[in-house]
């Protein structure tokens, strides 16, 4: 059942990955869900757009979720996204103390949920996230991959 449900909700970060794709920017997408297991946010990449370089499909999403719970911790969500969060990403998601990140494809260059760094579960930091990788990563994969085929052909 679990298993659906994180299916199910990465299908929709999926949906936000594509938006970022059809606006030009790097298609990572990301669904917010509190302890319940309610939608509290979505949100994709926007730093071309925002001319921000920190407007990740996460940070988007927590600070989203913030303002709808009224919190800037965000204790009991679970945050899916269509890509490895890299390492800010990773700084962010600690801080707000979320309790699980589910990721699709990994990132081999900047992941920071094990790929190349292992941020999320490091004891150093006095808070430590459940890490799920893999859901739905093929989909993830070939939407990057044509992405940036698309833009070195």
């Amino acid at each position: 059942m679990a298993e659906d449900t994180d299916r199910a909700l990465m299908a929709q970060a999926l949906d936000c990955a594509r938006q970022a794709y059809e606006l030009g920017e790097v298609p990572v997408g990301a669904v917010l869900v509190d302890s319940a297991g309610a939608v509290v946010a979505r949100a994709a990449n926007a730093p071309i757009a925002s001319h921000d370089p920190t407007a990740h499909a996460e940070i988007i999403a927590m600070r989203a979720a913030g303002q709808v719970l009224g919190n800037y911790r965000l204790p009991g969500c679970s945050l899916y996204v269509t890509l490895e969060p890299c390492a800010m990403c990773v700084g962010a998601l600690v801080h707000a103390r979320l309790e699980r990140v589910v990721f699709a494809a990994p990132d081999p260059k900047t992941g920071a949920c094990g790929s190349v760094f292992d941020l999320a579960t490091s004891p150093r930091h006095n808070h430590r996230l459940i890490v799920t990788g893999g859901v739905l990563a093929d989909e993830a994969a070939a939407l990057l991959r044509r992405f940036f085929a698309e833009r070195r052909g």
